[in-house]
């Protein structure tokens, strides 16, 4: 069956959280004299349900409504962690191919907060956060019943609403023993991810199907084709606000027939021999005049401006450097 939704958590998945949360909860830890004063024991809640692991560690069903209400109003306040590296870049090229949702024990207003500061907060379809329902068994349930829940949102306000998605699956990627125990138990596939709270080896042993080392091999498992396609190639940080690129790289590094039509592309190469010329006239003491070995260093000023809404994209001309090469190969 092919996927239709992945839904990620967010504290330690998308975000570096191991320090940011534990930051945050110490507070509320002393404030109500629990016992969990170091990172490895506020770690192990979340080895169950979070908010159930929270109030186990309460006396009374009073102090856990007290603790819960002061951690979560802690994190709108002052949760502010930044995205893994390369996070970023997954969530695009993972938003032009499923519907994307956040299952978070963490507060609304600090996930969107957060995914804001990142730009990537509208390439979500859906978030379901602690203060909105801390069973995250019953959100991914939720999502489960209700095929509108794939409609996929590629990083702008619109979804779509077409598709057909019976019988079709769900991802959780998630860094917490808890959650694939959760995922596990509504039916769900669990991808884990190695640099959160649990160790590879603990969300292996709990049922993760696959976990990744690097972000990116999360687009590597999810779209083995590759991130692009013709319904939503996310070539550049802005395309997905269309959901396919406006200027695409064909196969052999050129760019594509659209963006070739009436170009002189001999033309435009004497202009850039002429000027790669002239620069190399009067270039800096100590570099050849000879230099030119038709690398990065000599491509630069080859290369074309892509604008796609506000945005500006600026991409290697490769025609006009193969332009060059073939007219150095031929000059005296």
């Amino acid at each position: 069956m092919a996927t239709r939704t992945v839904v990620f958590d967010m504290d330690g998945t998308l975000v570096q959280a191991r320090n940011a949360a534990w930051n945050v909860f110490q507070d509320t830890a002393r404030k109500y004299g629990l016992q969990i004063d170091t990172a490895e024991k506020f770690f192990d809640l979340f080895r169950s349900n979070f908010f159930e692991a929270l109030a186990a560690a309460c006396r009374d069903a009073e102090l856990a409504k007290q603790v819960r209400e002061h951690f979560l109003a802690a994190l709108r306040d002052r949760y502010t962690p930044h995205l893994i590296p390369g996070m970023a870049d997954v969530i695009r090229a993972l938003a032009a191919h499923y519907a994307l949702a956040v299952i978070s024990s963490n507060a609304m207003e600090a996930i969107r907060r957060t995914l804001e500061a990142a730009g990537v907060a509208q390439c979500f379809a859906h978030v379901f956060s602690g203060d909105v329902e801390p069973d995250k068994a019953a959100s991914i349930r939720r999502i489960l019943a209700d095929a509108s829940y794939a409609h996929v949102r590629r990083c702008s306000p619109e979804y779509t609403e077409d598709g057909h998605w019976d019988g079709e699956e769900v991802y959780l990627v998630t860094d917490t023993v808890g959650d694939v125990f959760e995922a596990l138990s509504c039916g769900i596939r669990v991808i884990g991810v190695a640099w959160g709270m649990h160790s590879a080896e603990e969300l292996r042993a709990a049922g993760a199907e696959f976990v990744a080392l690097w972000p990116q091999e999360l687009v590597a498992r999810l779209l083995p084709e590759g991130s692009c396609s013709p319904e939503g190639c996310q070539c550049a940080m802005d395309a997905c606000t269309t959901g396919h690129c406006t200027v695409a790289s064909a196969p052999d590094g050129g760019t594509s027939s659209t963006a070739r039509e009436g170009r002189d592309v001999r033309g435009e190469a004497a202009a850039a021999g002429s000027l790669r010329r002239a620069r190399r006239a009067t270039a800096e003491p100590g570099i050849s005049s000879a230099h030119s070995c038709g690398g990065s260093c000599c491509a630069r000023g080859l290369e074309t401006t892509v604008t796609t809404g506000t945005a500006t994209d600026r991409r290697t001309d490769h025609e006009l450097v193969a332009a060059l090469s073939a007219i150095a190969a031929a000059s005296p």
